[in-house]
């Protein structure tokens, strides 16, 4: 009898987590995205001469990667991973945050809040198109100058 409990035990937590994965791989934004510069707004400006995000799937939930060239040319890279649930987690690469906590909506849609040494810099309103081809990410918050930020970035699903 112990066996049969002990191996129920075991079957339930195997499905368990081999259905975390296949949970967060039906959020609409899991896949790689280029930023379409001629469709987003950046205020202040200038436009990045271009981004591309990666979500992916990852043990402990999902992996955000950033990597772009700015006006100047300079090239830049970032990301997190994250449970998608508003935990705090460490976001590298990024001059306007050094945590984000993004809490999922429902699978196409999620928002993030964005610190800089403890104090909210940005928040971010995420959505993915109904025929999921297109990411909108709209940004809210100050620049590290203390200017307003108001962008709305477009982008297209590789």
């Amino acid at each position: 009898m112990k066996k049969r409990l002990a191996a129920c035990a075991l079957g339930i937590f195997a499905l368990a987590l081999a259905s975390a994965p296949a949970a967060r791989a039906a959020d609409g934004w899991i896949g790689t995205w280029k930023m379409d510069v001629a469709k987003s707004k950046f205020k202040p400006g200038p436009a990045p001469k271009s981004q591309t995000i990666t979500f992916e799937p990852a043990a402990d939930g999902i992996k955000l990667i950033t990597d772009g060239v700015e006006a100047d040319g300079k090239a830049t890279q970032g990301g997190y991973t994250a449970t998608f649930d508003g935990t705090e987690t460490p976001f590298s690469g990024n001059p306007l945050a050094d945590s984000a906590s993004p809490k999922r909506i429902d699978a196409n849609h999620y928002v993030n809040t964005w610190k800089k040494d403890g104090k909210i810099t940005v928040t971010t309103d995420v959505t993915v198109s109904k025929d999921g081809k297109t990411l909108t990410v709209v940004q809210k918050g100050k620049t590290a100058k203390g200017d307003v930020l108001d962008n709305v970035e477009v982008f297209d699903r590789q």
